[in-house]
């Protein structure tokens, strides 16, 4: 296990497959998140009593969820169009910032609601939450609840895929042709000159020489003697051949001649 696996590029092997619903249930419990803090906006447009420094936590919500969608979005467009082209150290730090801020919203959505949903005593009166404060204090609260669920899910989203990326082996990736990176892409191999001139050498497509010339070398043998593979001086196919220092033959049918044997003369 090492960090190569998390800083290359590509969906890990390894990726647990319940990994993509646990990401759509992610957007869409984010999408009932920043309906329950619209709500809760809305209640506090109505009376302007209830106007203060309380309506900024519904607006972190919504801005959470809206961001949740967009990295969560792009990121599964990306690994299921472009599983090749997948960031694995972008998704981690974009999945780890997405858990630190759901963690700052759901907690003070939390606190906010706390104190709408309590009872308010003032020199022995206590007054309890009237409709809207009991409106208000619900939604938060439901979202903070929805909120924290979203964030242990996004917890146990993060954990696996950085234990899937660096326990996945980037040869996994790569062609068997390939040449594996620290990007995980893939990059041809050039082949050497000597396998490029055995390939020459060898080709069984290539024409054959005619008959008493000598072949095309396409690269001439270094551990044996540069000798021609045919004798240059080889007579044409069909002309008689003569032994070293013997006179040629007659032709088949001719009479020979007695060395010494002169004709007789009359």
């Amino acid at each position: 296990m090492t960090m190569n696996g998390l800083l290359a590029s590509g969906v890990p092997a390894k990726m647990p497959s319940f990994l993509l619903p646990l990401r759509i249930v992610i957007i869409v419990l984010s999408v009932v998140v920043l309906a329950l803090a619209a709500f809760a906006l809305s209640v506090f447009g109505s009376r302007a009593g209830y106007l203060g420094s309380y309506s900024d936590a519904p607006g972190l919500l919504i801005f959470v969820a809206v961001k949740t969608w967009l990295i969560y979005g792009v990121l599964l467009f990306v690994e299921i169009q472009m599983p090749r082209s997948y960031p694995r150290i972008a998704a981690a730090v974009a999945y780890a910032l997405s858990i630190v801020f759901w963690l700052s919203a759901w907690a003070w959505a939390a606190s906010v609601a706390a104190l709408w949903l309590s009872t308010v005593c003032y020199d022995g009166v206590c007054v309890k939450a009237n409709s809207y404060a009991a409106k208000e204090g619900g939604a938060l609260a439901a979202s903070a609840g929805l909120g924290a669920i979203v964030w242990v899910l996004s917890i146990v989203n993060l954990f696996f895929l950085v234990r899937a990326c660096v326990s996945d082996r980037p040869a996994a990736h790569q062609s068997e042709l390939g040449q594996v990176g620290m990007g995980g892409g893939y990059s041809s191999v050039e082949p050497s000159k000597e396998a490029q001139t055995l390939i020459y050498a060898t080709d069984p497509a290539a024409p054959a020489a005619p008959y008493g010339q000598p072949p095309v070398e396409y690269q001439q043998p270094t551990a044996y003697d540069q000798q021609s593979v045919y004798d240059p001086q080889q007579p044409v196919y069909g002309q008689p051949q003569t032994a070293y220092g013997q006179q040629q033959q007659p032709l088949y049918g001719q009479p020979q001649p007695a060395y010494g044997h002169q004709p007789a003369s009359y």
